[in-house]
């Protein structure tokens, strides 16, 4: 029995890792539950899966709630915090959205925990720091992007000098056959109707302007150590393959299956087993196909472009860029920014303070602030 923290419990991944937890009784149960500021949605899941501790991001969340306070549930980034380093957890689901995630992924690793890694932005934003509080810590990350997740199988126990190459796959996304032209005049719902996932705002946005698939090459460099011009991107518009391995001796691994977060989910929370799900066992090769793939187009998501450029420059830039995106997708969200525009804001940003070093904690967070002030006044 694998005891699990969920922190982002009330989001798209949180409830996917919880309908997983459903299925599979006697192998977690759940001892913590945390989220942003949904407090009769986690007040429901609390209601079900009886977790030792609650907590909310918001600190304000709560007021007008006095039974919730007297139950125990704490509040604000450092209750969050706690949860994430709490003793009695063997797995700390982190599926917190955007940079705000990143200490909690830090407190999980330095706790001795598998961190089942949904927040991305955590490594993009602080790669080596990450990677030092799981080597101080004892804790071990397994991603649980879907990308991530196929590369962590195809490579099995292969060494590092005997991979080649990684090939992530991209959707494309919603305006992956849109002309340059006809992308100027997309809105925000236009843009949150993705092709083959549900996700939430936040990555659906990304995912249309291919910001995300930036993120992930960063993300990829971090977890598997390979330098960016051993990793790879392709358009692949079904989503059946997640990735690709290609080893020296010209062998190439994929894995496959239907677009579903919670088999890369229980993957992550089984990690190297695999307990038996049938409401995975879903994969038809003949519905399945044509497999087609496409190069990216940097001119049309040049995002895409930016993002990976900053992960090469290093230092401050993937936190810069991170935090700039994460400004330029809620202006867009809220109709302030032009889709094209998005791009512009972020490019801004890195002219800026990408050129700035990020050698510590303290350093990261204070480039993330600045960025994302530089960032809202060019919104």
């Amino acid at each position: 029995m694998k005891r699990l923290v969920i922190l982002g419990a009330t989001g798209s991944v949180g409830r996917s890792a919880l309908a997983v937890v459903r299925r599979h009784p006697g192998r977690f149960r759940v001892v913590g539950l945390a989220a942003g500021r949904s407090v009769a949605a986690l007040a429901a899941l609390a209601a079900e899966f009886r977790p030792t501790r609650v907590a909310l991001a918001d600190r304000a969340a709560l007021d007008g709630r006095p039974e919730l306070r007297a139950a125990g549930w704490r509040t604000g980034p450092d209750g969050v915090a706690e949860l994430a380093a709490f003793p009695s957890a063997d797995i700390v689901v982190n599926a917190i959205v955007g940079a705000a995630g990143l200490r909690h992924t830090i407190a999980a690793l330095e706790a001795g925990k598998r961190c089942a890694l949904a927040n991305k932005e955590s490594l993009v934003a602080a790669g080596e720091i990450v990677l030092d509080a799981a080597r101080r810590g004892g804790g071990e990350l397994v991603p649980v992007d879907s990308e991530h997740s196929a590369i962590l199988q195809c490579i099995g126990e292969a060494r590092p000098d005997e991979v080649r190459r990684i090939i992530l796959t991209a959707s494309g996304g919603p305006f992956r056959d849109l002309d340059a032209a006809a992308m100027v005049g997309v809105d925000a719902g236009m843009a949150l109707r993705h092709p083959t996932w549900e996700m939430g705002a936040k990555i659906t946005i990304d995912s249309a302007t291919l910001a995300n698939k930036a993120l992930e090459v960063i993300e990829a460099h971090f977890l598997y150590g390979l330098p960016y011009d051993r990793i790879d991107v392709v358009v692949h518009p079904t989503s059946i393959v997640h990735s690709f391995v290609e080893f020296v001796d010209g062998s190439v691994l994929a894995q496959m299956g239907e677009p579903n977060m919670e088999l890369p989910i229980l993957h992550a929370l089984s990690w190297p087993r695999r307990p038996p799900d049938r409401a995975l066992c879903t994969f038809d090769p003949l519905r399945s196909s044509p497999l087609t793939f496409e190069p990216v187009d940097t001119e049309r998501f040049p995002l895409f472009g930016l993002g990976v450029e900053a992960g090469r420059t290093g230092g401050a830039a993937p936190a810069v860029f991170n935090a700039a995106n994460e400004v330029a997708v809620k202006a867009f969200l809220e109709g302030r920014v032009s889709f094209r525009r998005m791009a512009g804001v972020v490019s801004g940003a890195l002219d800026a303070l990408g050129g700035r070093t990020a050698d510590s904690l303290k350093e990261i967070l204070e480039v993330d602030a600045a960025a994302r002030r530089h960032a809202a006044s060019l919104v």
